[in-house]
C-alpha cells in the first residue's frame, strides 16, 4: 500500500447551524509509534491551513486509520471554507510521504456529502471503533460507486467471535444527508457516491465484529472486511490502576496527590486500588481531611466511590492503610487483618479491604486492595489468610476476585512462588506484557522458571483468581519519568480487562 492513502473526504453544510463541516478519513502505514499525520487545506479565500489528524483504530500491525474532523461556523467575519482543496502529509522517521493526487490536489465540492479515494468502490465511512455506554443499535453507513448499479448491501455480524452470525439489509437512504446532518447533499451525489444504511441491534453486547458485501450488476461481489480482517467495535475496558502512595513522604506531596488524580481522569481508570494511605495520627483517631485517597478523590471532577480502612501507624505520625476508589456501585464493601498481629503499633499488623463493584457487562467483581508483609515478616500466612477470605467471598453471583496492590515480594521470589504454586490466583501484568514467560510459569508449569524474572522487580501486582470471568487485555507502568512523572517510591501499574 501507499504509505497514506486518503479513504475518502466528507463535506456537508447544516441548513440549521450554517456550519460547514470537514472530515477526512486517511489509511496509513505504521512505521512508526511517533507520527504526524495532517491535511493542508484551502477553501475559496485560496489560504492554506494544516489540520492535524489524530489515530481513530488499527487495522492490524501494520495498518491504522486516522481522522481529521473540523468546524467552521458562519460569522460576520468569518466565511464558509466551501469548496475545498487539499493534500495529505503522513511524516515519521525522518522521511516524509504525501497523497496529493498525483501532485494535482484533491478536491471535494461543499455540501457535496462524500468524495471516494481513487480505487475506493465501497467504503465503511463513520466507522467508531466504540460502543457507547447505553447504546444499543449501531448504525454502519456504507458508500458504494452507484455506477455498479447496486442490487443489496448486507452486514454479516456476530457478538460471540463468530460462534453465531447475524445478517442485517442494509437500505438505500435516499434522503442521508437532509435526515442526518440537514444538508442538501444529494444521493447518489454528483461523485457518483451512493450511501446505504443498516443498524444492529447489538443489545448489551460487548463487543461486535462485521463485514459487507455488496452485489452489484457490474462487478458481482464486493467486500469490505477491513483489509482481510473485519470491522471490530467494542465498549470501554475495565481499566484498573495500583499504586503505593508512600505514606505522605514525597516531597512536593500536595502536587502530587493532583498528579495522581489527573492520571485517573486522562486515562479513564475505573478501579483504582491504592496502599500506604495516609492520614495524621491524631492520637489514633485520625484525621479524615487529612487522608490522601479522599484528597485524590475529592480532586476528580466527578468523585468517585471510595472505600478505605487503617492498619497501623506508620512513620510515627500517619494511620496507614489501603483503600479502593470505584467510577462503579460499590455494593458492599469489608475490611479485615490478614495478619497474626492486630496491634495499630506494630507496622507487621495488615489489613486488607475488600469492595464487591457491579461493572456494567462485568457482573460483579471483588477487588481486594491488599499491602502484605515481607517474606521475612509473615507474608506467607497473611496470603493464606488473604486467600481463604477470597474463597469464601467467591460464589456464583461473582465474575471475579482480584487480589491488589503491594504484595512485598519480588517476582521469582519464594513468596512469588508460593501464590504459583496455589494454582489458584495469577500475575496479570505478566500474562499482558510476556505471554511466553506467562505460560511456561502458570500454564506449563515448567521447572526453573524464576531465573526468567531475575530482571524483574516488581513487587506491587494484580492476581486474578482461576475461574474469574475477565480477560486482561494491556498492562503498562505509570508515574515513571516520563509517564506522569514520579509521585511515590513505587511504580503504579495499569490494566484494562475485558468479560469473557
Amino acid at each position: 500500500m501507499n504509505k497514506i492513502k486518503l479513504l475518502y473526504a466528507r463535506n456537508i453544510i447544516s441548513r440549521k447551524s450554517a456550519q460547514q463541516e470537514l472530515s477526512f478519513m486517511l489509511l496509513v502505514h505504521n512505521l512508526a509509534f511517533e507520527k504526524t499525520v495532517e491535511v493542508h487545506w484551502a477553501g475559496e479565500d485560496g489560504i492554506w491551513h494544516s489540520l492535524p489528524a489524530a489515530y481513530h483504530a488499527a487495522v492490524d500491525a501494520e495498518k491504522e486509520y486516522w481522522l481529521a474532523t473540523m468546524a467552521v461556523a458562519l460569522a460576520e467575519d468569518r466565511r464558509l471554507p466551501g469548496n475545498v482543496e487539499f493534500a495529505v502529509r503522513y511524516r515519521a522517521g525522518g522521511s516524509e510521504y504525501w497523497d496529493n493526487n498525483g501532485g494535482a490536489n484533491h478536491r471535494i465540492q461543499a455540501d457535496s456529502g462524500i468524495m471516494p479515494g481513487a480505487g475506493c468502490a465501497l467504503l465503511n465511512v463513520g466507522f467508531e471503533p466504540r460502543l457507547a455506554d447505553q447504546q444499543r443499535l449501531l448504525p454502519v453507513v456504507v458508500a458504494v460507486d452507484s455506477g455498479l448499479d447496486v442490487r443489496r448491501v448486507s452486514i454479516e455480524w456476530t457478538t460471540d467471535d463468530w460462534r453465531s452470525t447475524q445478517q442485517s439489509n442494509a437500505r438505500c437512504r435516499r434522503n442521508y444527508w437532509d435526515s442526518e446532518f440537514l444538508s442538501n447533499a444529494r444521493n447518489p451525489n454528483h461523485y457518483g457516491c451512493q450511501i446505504w444504511q443498516a443498524g444492529l441491534r447489538v443489545g448489551d453486547a460487548f463487543r461486535v465484529r462485521y463485514r459487507i458485501s455488496c452485489e452489484t450488476r457490474q462487478r458481482g461481489v464486493l467486500r469490505d472486511d477491513a483489509y482481510g480482517h473485519e470491522y471490530v467495535v467494542e465498549r470501554r475496558p475495565l481499566t484498573l490502576m495500583i499504586l503505593n502512595l508512600h505514606c505522605c513522604q514525597e516531597e512536593q506531596q500536595d502536587r502530587k496527590l493532583s498528579q495522581i488524580a489527573r492520571a485517573i481522569e486522562e486515562l479513564g481508570v475505573d478501579i483504582v486500588c491504592l496502599q500506604e494511605v495516609a492520614e495524621l495520627w491524631n492520637e489514633g483517631r485520625g484525621d479524615w481531611q487529612t487522608n490522601t485517597a479522599r484528597i485524590i478523590n475529592e480532586r476528580l471532577a466527578a468523585p468517585y466511590q471510595l472505600v478505605t480502612d487503617w492498619s497501623h501507624l506508620g512513620f510515627d505520625r500517619y494511620r496507614e492503610g489501603v483503600a479502593v476508589l470505584s467510577r462503579y456501585p460499590v455494593e458492599s464493601h469489608r475490611a479485615r487483618y490478614v495478619s497474626r498481629s492486630t496491634d495499630p503499633y506494630s507496622i507487621h499488623s495488615r489489613k486488607v479491604v475488600m469492595a464487591r463493584v457491579r461493572v456494567p457487562r462485568f457482573g460483579l467483581l471483588n477487588v481486594f486492595s491488599s499491602h502484605l508483609s515481607w517474606w521475612e515478616d509473615g507474608f506467607a500466612e497473611q496470603f493464606g489468610n488473604l486467600r481463604r477470605w477470597a474463597a469464601e467471598e467467591a460464589g456464583d453471583g461473582i465474575a471475579a476476585s482480584m487480589l491488589c496492590g503491594d504484595f512485598n515480594i519480588k517476582a521469582g521470589s519464594l513468596g512469588y512462588q508460593l501464590v504459583v504454586e496455589s494454582r489458584e490466583y495469577r500475575d496479570q501484568y505478566l500474562a499482558a506484557t510476556s505471554p511466553l514467560v506467562f505460560g511456561k510459569i502458570f500454564e506449563a508449569a515448567e521447572s526453573g522458571w524464576p531465573q526468567d524474572l531475575d530482571d524483574d522487580q516488581r513487587i506491587d501486582y494484580v492476581f486474578l483468581r482461576q475461574g474469574s470471568r475477565l480477560r486482561i487485555t494491556s498492562a503498562r507502568s505509570v508515574f515513571t519519568d516520563r509517564d506522569y512523572g514520579r509521585v511515590s517510591d513505587h511504580l503504579g501499574y495499569l490494566m484494562t480487562f475485558e468479560p469473557t
